[in-house]
């Protein structure tokens, strides 16, 4: 009916149009049946509604069915997988965390540890070729350069021995470190977590080796510095010894010229 009237009201504007015109009376009945046979044209098509947009309720109900569907699928989905989850599941996941966790907490000591003892290691190095320097002065000195001989050696023992606090003080953290490893892989063996277990138990095989490796490089430092510690005693000994023959020299002079 939407449509006749917009027809007619189609029908009215032309013709007023043409009545203007009265030599095209003869195109007026024409025009308003071709005008009309579109519109109906269009209605009935099959493929209006599509193009418009509307959409038949059976569609809509089929569509609905889908969702319901869709839906009850995820939902049993969910529900299977919140079954699955076992007490043995649930403690290897944890297990899993508490491997993971103390594996970080184990490299990061590690490297601080690492860390400190290259420190150490600089600066028992230091010291040494402080103490070098001094000991082949020693005699050639006057006493400014004798006094800020002594003031460096003394500050570079005052820095090894903070470095070594620090080493002592990681190294202790990193004992915890690795008796903590041990226990979560120990947990996770016995959870049936075998493959975090072997992880957290590589971890501390390759802590381990990289810690002696820096233990290592220091030892052959405090070695040298102990080395170096019998050089400054037997050549203080020979200064003084020397310092001594010369007082003796001397008072043999006076003796002699007396």
């Amino acid at each position: 009916m939407q449509v006749v009237r917009q027809c007619s009201a189609s029908a009215s504007r032309a013709a007023g149009g043409f009545l203007r015109n009265p030599t095209d009376m003869s195109l007026l009945p024409s025009r308003r049946g071709a005008v009309c046979s579109r519109d109906l044209s269009l209605e009935s098509s099959p493929l209006s509604s599509r193009k418009f947009g509307v959409q038949k309720s059976g569609e809509w109900t089929s569509a609905a069915h889908m969702s319901i569907a869709s839906l009850s699928v995820a939902r049993g989905l969910f529900t299977q997988q919140v079954e699955t989850l076992t007490h043995d599941s649930l403690i290897r996941r944890a297990v899993s965390v508490v491997t993971d966790s103390s594996s970080t907490f184990l490299s990061q000591i590690t490297l601080a540890l690492i860390d400190a003892l290259t420190h150490y290691s600089k600066a028992v190095h230091t010291r040494i070729a402080v103490q070098r320097r001094y000991l082949a002065s020693v005699g050639k000195l006057t006493s400014f350069e004798e006094d800020s001989h002594k003031q460096a050696i003394n500050a570079m023992r005052a820095e090894v021995t903070y470095r070594l606090d620090d080493c002592k003080r990681f190294e202790s953290s990193w004992i915890n470190a690795v008796n903590l490893c041990k226990m979560a892989a120990e947990a996770a063996n016995t959870s049936g977590a075998e493959q975090a277990s072997i992880s957290v138990k590589t971890n501390i095989q390759v802590a381990q080796s990289q810690v002696e490796e820096a233990r290592r490089v220091s030892a052959d430092a405090e070695k040298k510095l102990a080395e170096t510690k019998v050089e400054e005693i037997q050549r203080m000994a020979e200064y003084a010894a020397s310092f001594d023959d010369e007082e003796h020299e001397v008072h043999e002079a006076y003796l002699r010229e007396d």
